[in-house]
C-alpha cells in the first residue's frame, strides 16, 4: 500500500500534469489517498513526483 498526499499546488504546471494529479484523486493541498502498488501507479508517481509525498504503509 502506498500514501500519497499532495503538498503542492499544480497550478502552473502543463496539461498532463495537471491531469495525473486529478486522476490520483488529488483536489486540494493536504488532500490523501491510499493506493494498492502497482506498476500503473509508479509511472504516475513519477511523473507528479515534485508536487506530492508518497509514504509506504
Amino acid at each position: 500500500m502506498v500514501k500519497v498526499t499532495l503538498v503542492k499546488s499544480p497550478i502552473g504546471e502543463v496539461k498532463s500534469v495537471k491531469a495525473t494529479v486529478e486522476s490520483l484523486g488529488l483536489k486540494k493541498i493536504r488532500s490523501e489517498k491510499t493506493f494498492e502498488d502497482n506498476p500503473a501507479l509508479r509511472g504516475k508517481l513519477k511523473k507528479v513526483g515534485h508536487l506530492v509525498k508518497v509514504e509506504e504503509i
